[in-house]
């Protein structure tokens, strides 16, 4: 790779990291993707929040994917491009946006040579579990076809995400995510009667204990889930009987059975439990996500690509990880892989992980995910 075009990467990269924005609401990072590529030679379109255009021709299409926002979180890294709006790229979105560009730059110039059609996907709210659906809506798996995907995410902080190394997962990559909310209804009362309430946050105590022997004792012990009553709620004063409370949830899991099982008893159990003891239980399903499964035929391609331009040892198999992911959306709808790029392991210095407000990431990782994009995309275009 030129050093113009590291550079480029690089520059992009701190660009979009001053200006961090969140969800949907992406105006100056929008703005800056879309004037990039223009110059690079594309017309880009906003679609579903994001922004997609297409290099090359014919009917095979692959899709690269890359978030744009970044969390509501004020930054602590000291870095002097550290963003001053009270926002933070601290999960790797402005890294993805800036190595998908320098991908874009890339193919442009080698347009000609291409098999087929790369469709670029800058994607917003991925952070809300919500952009990749909402591009999908608006038509991004379409005209062009798309009949592959692939996604990038760079890790760091971790005691093995050494720099410019790329961690492909066969499998189940990352969890499903579920948010449900329980809300719990009993009887007001005075605390000196309590014989003429219903006491919601007893109630709700119950339904904490029983989630908590859910996955101890009904999913086996291979299983990798979680149920996690994360917040609480309930009652106005310390002497009355509460007459409501409120339960927020999230189940994390590997499949999609164990997914859906795990929703369906914690329904059962949250308001089985409320009956017993008089009350009622409302269950909200309020967002989630499937977990994220990597294709195997072209995760074994991939890995083969890699093998042919990365240095040895540069390709390493890893295990899943816990957090979810919305590029799932694309996952179920067409044959689709994510990998993760290392970007600063803990014993060079780079101590903090994904979403800390300290997190930085060495950028010269980013032009080799810019190298992955581009090579992988020219060798499945030529090899369908």
């Amino acid at each position: 790779m030129s050093e113009e075009l590291k550079k480029e990467i690089i520059d992009n990269r701190r660009e979009l990291h001053k200006r961090a924005e969140i969800g949907f609401d992406l105006p100056e990072t929008r703005a800056y993707v879309a004037k990039k590529l223009r110059e690079y030679g594309y017309e880009p379109v906003e679609l579903g929040g994001g922004i997609t255009c297409t290099v090359g021709a014919g009917e095979k299409t692959i899709l690269l994917r890359a978030d744009m926002d970044a969390l509501p979180m004020k930054e602590e890294s000291g870095l002097d491009y550290a963003c001053e709006t009270g926002n933070c790229h601290s999960c790797g979105h402005d890294c993805h946006t800036a190595m998908l560009l320098g991908a874009a730059k890339a193919l442009k110039e080698m347009e000609g040579e291409l098999k087929g059609t790369v469709k670029f996907m800058f994607q917003p709210a991925e952070e809300l579990l919500g952009g990749a659906a909402a591009m999908i809506e608006a038509g991004l798996l379409e005209n062009p076809k798309v009949d592959a995907a692939f996604g990038l995410h760079v890790a760091a902080g971790l005691e093995d995400s050494y720099s410019g190394t790329v961690r492909c997962t066969h499998g189940t990559m990352n969890r499903s995510g579920d948010a449900i909310k329980v809300t719990v209804t009993g009887r007001d009362a005075h605390g000196s009667t309590p014989e003429r309430g219903i006491d919601a946050i007893s109630i709700a105590a119950r339904i904490v204990l029983a989630l908590e022997e859910l996955v101890a004792k009904e999913i086996p012990s291979k299983e990798d889930s979680v149920v996690l009553v994360g917040k609480i709620a309930g009652g106005t004063t310390c002497n009355s009987v509460a007459g409501n409370a409120v339960l927020e949830i999230s189940v994390r899991t590997e499949g999609h059975e164990e997914r859906a099982f795990l929703k369906r008893r914690v329904k059962e159990i949250a308001q089985g439990i409320a009956a017993v003891y008089r009350g009622s239980a409302e269950v909200e399903y309020q967002y989630g996500m499937p977990p994220l499964v990597n294709h195997e035929d072209m995760m074994n391609e991939f890995i083969g690509y890699m093998n042919e331009f990365l240095p040895e040892g540069s390709v390493r198999e890893v295990p899943g990880q816990g957090g979810c992911e919305d590029f799932t959306m694309v996952c179920e709808r067409v044959p689709a892989i994510f990998l993760m790029l290392g970007a600063g392991d803990k014993g060079s210095g780079y101590e903090y992980s994904m979403h800390h407000p300290s997190m930085r990431v060495d950028e010269n990782a980013l032009p080799v995910g810019t190298e992955v994009y581009v090579n992988c995309a020219v060798r499945w275009l030529e090899e369908h």
